[in-house]
């Protein structure tokens, strides 16, 4: 059994069993915070960093379904090869590979230069095998499994920005990081991803 304890301004605390098995917190009648098996909403939660040394792709799964937002996180990650990096976006049916509005770039000479578009995923500039890219990409959600990524990463002392969005097929519970070429390895780094509700 739950219980919702509402802080009402009217008739002071309220306590009110259901039984969705979540403890619900309330001002007045506005949720403030909700706890279920999965964990609490609105609380910011941290993945387990992986080491971005090897493999096409780079998987964070079992995401609860109450997330709002997700941060992806690169520290000095490369791979060996000249293909840009994609941020997918999956859920119970499997990683989703086309759908997406995107694209990435970075400003010189006051005009835009490397610009790069895809369908498959959020895509964000690499530039070269050699370099590290340092930076994070958020992804939101608006509302009925549309998302939206925006993003500003760094590599070879050049900052990339990214933008972009999609409307996924189910609940989002898994994300993916990975080429545009899907063979290129990873082969230095660290990646990390922090979600919210």
């Amino acid at each position: 059994m739950s219980t919702i304890i509402n802080a009402s301004t009217s008739s002071g605390l309220i306590q009110t069993a259901d039984t969705s098995g979540t403890l619900v917190l309330q001002s007045n009648g506005t949720t403030m915070q909700t706890i279920d098996s999965t964990g609490s909403y609105g609380q910011l939660k941290s993945g387990t960093a992986v080491a971005s040394t090897s493999g096409t792709s780079i998987d964070f799964t079992g995401l609860p379904s109450w997330v709002k937002r997700i941060t992806v996180m690169l520290t000095g990650v490369s791979t060996n090869g000249t293909s840009n990096l994609l941020i997918q976006l999956g859920y119970s049916g499997g990683i989703e590979n086309t759908g997406y509005t995107s694209a990435g770039g970075y400003i010189q000479n006051a005009s835009a230069s490397g610009v790069s578009t895809s369908t498959a995923g959020f895509i964000f500039n690499t530039a070269s095998a050699s370099n590290s890219i340092f930076g994070s990409i958020t992804v939101c959600t608006i509302g009925s499994n549309i998302w939206v990524a925006q993003g500003l990463v760094t590599a070879a002392s050049v900052p990339f920005m990214m933008a972009g969005g999609k409307t996924t097929t189910g609940t989002l519970d898994r994300v993916r990081i990975t080429t545009v070429n899907g063979t290129d390895t990873f082969d230095a780094g660290s990646i990390n991803i922090m979600y919210e509700g």
